[in-house]
């Protein structure tokens, strides 16, 4: 009894304190991924239900990746020029649309067409959601509140990924058309429920307005960027778990029922683990974080170089599952806090069009290391990219400042006595006067976390 009360605390200190926006954008991303159907079945209907060769398969998810690559960019810029509510109302309007559509073409062509739109429509949403997310959160809760919405997405995967496979077996134009509909549902959710977020600039020249911050400033930023890459070096190891251990335990013997059951694990322990793992990382430090995760991931996969069953590959699994358990919400955080206030936006692609080249280059590499040289040297090769992403983030995180947790409460500290005895506080006052200036650009995203 006491466990289960301590249990019952820890989920509602966990859930506690966000704003209400958060839960409807939290929602819609539930809703979203339960209806997950094209990323996970593509190949499967292009090779099963049309009959066409795994080439021309790969083919298809290459140009849905590079259709992701071209949205990071062109989302971000929407994102902060007519705001996350547009772009997030365009983005999944557009994509059920093409997700319906690409349940009814037939030709070759436009079958690859339709799964470019999809990949650009789909990825466009990435930064809208992350920089409302940002906007709407209190600095010291941004962990807690990313860690739930990743949460969100890998239950809504592992829901959705169990439904669609029986859908899949009576039409996979079905499973199109309910993708489909849910997405149009998220899009209508967005308009009824949430607020646009974007915060309003204050001072017309201020150095981080949205007219100022473009993608030169973005490629200019060198710690910024050295993030970016980084990320890229976790996104092309993590994306091995769908595509180099499929491949290579295929080759090895195994069966497609066994690497399902493999891969399961890492979809059931996020769900299990994501909310209290978040509850011991949420103060931690943020360099170590990401340090040990990035170590956890390459030599979880480099494990696999020594897994001779199904059991043993379930507990590699493990291993880079915790790894991206702790690094998904930490790294998003350390985005959030690099990223000027105006420049969210397009700060949030070139860290999602990271992960989207990722899934590009992954695919390549994987394929060539394991046909040249074996399955063998490319988990040997995760655990190299993973110690130099986890010497990297040491090196890089010594510049980057710790983040004040007290930051949005600042200002009240100063402003609130001022009202009952103004003359007195002035003279009582006079040191809190110059944090005022420091915190007039943070004003605008204090009052976009409000109704």
């Amino acid at each position: 009894m006491p466990y289960a009360l301590r249990a019952r605390r820890a989920v509602r200190e966990t859930v506690s304190g966000l704003p209400r926006e958060f839960w409807w954008l939290w929602t819609s991303t539930l809703v979203n991924r339960l209806g997950a159907f094209v990323a996970t079945f593509m190949a499967l209907y292009l090779t099963l239900d049309r009959g066409y060769s795994a080439t021309y398969a790969g083919l298809v998810a290459a140009l849905h990746g590079l259709g992701g690559v071209i949205s990071s960019l062109g989302g971000g810029v929407m994102t902060d020029r007519l705001g996350r509510r547009p772009t997030l109302l365009i983005a999944q309007a557009s994509t059920a649309v093409s997700v319906a559509l690409l349940g009814f073409v037939h030709h070759p062509v436009a079958i690859a067409g339709v799964a470019f739109l999809v990949g650009m429509a789909s990825n466009a949403s990435r930064p809208a959601v992350q920089a409302m997310m940002a906007d709407i959160v209190r600095p010291e809760d941004r962990i807690r509140a990313f860690s739930l919405n990743y949460w969100a997405i890998n239950l809504g995967f592992a829901v959705s990924s169990v439904a669609a496979g029986f859908i899949a077996e009576v039409s996979y134009r079905a499973g199109f058309l309910i993708e489909a509909g849910m997405t149009m549902a998220c899009a209508i959710l967005v308009f009824l429920r949430l607020p646009e977020s974007k915060p309003a600039e204050t001072v017309k020249t201020d150095a981080l307005s949205d007219s100022s911050v473009s993608l030169g400033t973005v490629l200019r930023d060198g710690r910024f960027m050295c993030v970016v890459g980084l990320s890229f070096l976790v996104a092309l190891i993590f994306q091995q778990g769908s595509i180099g251990l499929p491949v290579a335990m295929g080759e090895a013997g195994f069966t497609p029922a066994e690497y399902g059951m493999a891969i399961a694990v890492n979809g059931v322990l996020i769900v299990v683990l994501q909310i209290p793992v978040t509850r011991f990382i949420e103060h931690r430090d943020s360099r170590r974080l990401l340090v040990i995760s990035s170590l956890l991931a390459g030599y979880g996969f480099g494990l696999t170089a020594f897994a001779g069953s199904v059991g043993v590959i379930a507990l590699t699994v493990c291993v880079w599952t915790l790894a991206e358990i702790v690094n998904a919400p930490t790294q998003t955080g350390l985005v959030v806090r690099l990223s000027p206030l105006h420049g969210r936006g397009r700060y949030q692609e070139m860290y999602t069009m990271s992960w989207s080249v990722a899934a590009l280059v992954a695919p390549l590499m994987s394929g060539f290391v394991i046909d040249r040289f074996g399955a063998e040297w490319l988990w040997g090769l995760c655990a190299v990219v993973g110690t130099v992403a986890g010497l990297g983030y040491g090196a890089l995180m010594r510049r980057v400042p710790e983040e004040k947790p007290t930051e949005p409460t600042e200002p009240a500290e100063w402003t609130e006595p001022t009202e009952p005895t103004e003359p007195t506080e002035r003279t009582e006052r006079t040191e809190p006067a110059e944090p005022a200036a420091g915190a007039l650009g943070q004003v605008p995203e204090r009052s976009a976390s409000g109704p």
